[in-house]
């Protein structure tokens, strides 16, 4: 079993190894759209790290009162030390991308991202990451979200607790001006002839955390915009200079103006119906801009 698997790696296309997320990058990257490269850490990565191969761990979420559960298997997992192979493809693939690169460390579960649901935001993600020591730490960090109460709520409902598949994928950050989500069908009317963008400056994080009620805007599938939904952002999320993010407070005017341009949003929607297409179903991108260059940094088939 390879620990590490680069995105432009064919493994990493394979859902149980990479994950929902990592085998999704790894597609595109492999399309040639503009994705920020990476790598995913295997799922099976935490069972092998597991000093019995998971025994424990799996009585422990046998437990019907899943907080009491979720308190035990978090304490276990995040008292984990890496082994030592592990922690050493680790940190070569990171150095690979970049003397003290900033990097997205983010969850990716086996079963998330699939037609039948998605597990978007039940583990964590951690943004703007630098150094190799910090990079295993926000690794380790994954793999006990996926244990929290929440997270076992979710999965007893949707899938499997017996599950410990939990791949990482380590990703070059976006310094983001603007980011959003695009999703290439409104998600909410079930319209295929429209598309929605959501937009906010600074990093997409303030979208998907919902720290902040997002520009709106309506295409039609040529990009042509058909309606414009403006709101005043009173902060944008960007990186702290110490690593992490904060939140930036932005000034009346600033936080007033129109985040994408028309041909920004045209831009979007060439992105969405090409990825439509190549994928075969509708899709719900996050997506960022910086410096004026389009980056792709997520995508999932979209779930009502």
């Amino acid at each position: 079993m390879t620990e590490v698997l680069h995105f432009h790696d064919e493994r990493c296309l394979e859902v149980a190894a990479a994950g929902g997320k990592g085998a999704s990058l790894a597609r595109m990257a492999g399309l040639g759209l503009p994705v920020p490269p990476g790598f995913a850490i295997h799922a099976s990565s935490l069972v092998a790290a597991l000093p019995d191969d998971g025994a424990e761990l799996r009585a422990v979420l046998a437990d019907d009162d899943h907080a009491r559960a979720a308190g035990r298997a978090v304490a276990m997992v995040a008292g984990l030390e890496l082994p030592a192979g592990l922690s050493e493809a680790i940190t070569a693939a990171y150095a690979a991308l970049g003397e003290d690169a900033e990097v997205a460390v983010r969850s990716s579960a086996c079963a998330e991202d699939s037609e039948a649901a998605s597990f978007a935001g039940q583990q964590e993600t951690y943004l703007h990451v630098r150094g190799a020591d910090a990079v295993l730490r926000r690794v380790r960090d994954c793999w006990a979200s996926f244990f929290s109460e929440r997270a076992l709520f979710y999965r007893a409902q949707k899938g499997s607790l017996e599950d410990l598949d939990m791949a990482v994928v380590v990703q070059r950050m976006v310094a983001a001006d603007v980011a959003g989500v695009l999703f290439t069908i409104d998600p909410t009317r079930g319209r295929k002839d429209r598309m929605v963008v959501e937009a906010v400056f600074g990093l997409g994080e303030a979208v998907v955390s919902g720290q902040v009620t997002p520009d709106h805007y309506v295409l039609a599938r040529d990009g042509r915009v058909k309606r414009v939904n403006l709101t005043t952002q009173p902060h944008k999320v960007v990186r702290h200079a110490d690593g992490g993010v904060h939140e930036e407070p932005l000034d009346e005017a600033a936080g007033a103006a129109r985040t994408v341009s028309d041909e920004q949003l045209a831009a979007l929607a060439d992105l969405g119906r090409d990825l439509q297409e190549r994928m075969g179903v509708p899709q719900d991108i996050e997506w960022a801009i910086e410096g004026g260059e389009l980056f792709v940094l997520q995508a999932r088939p979209v779930t009502t």
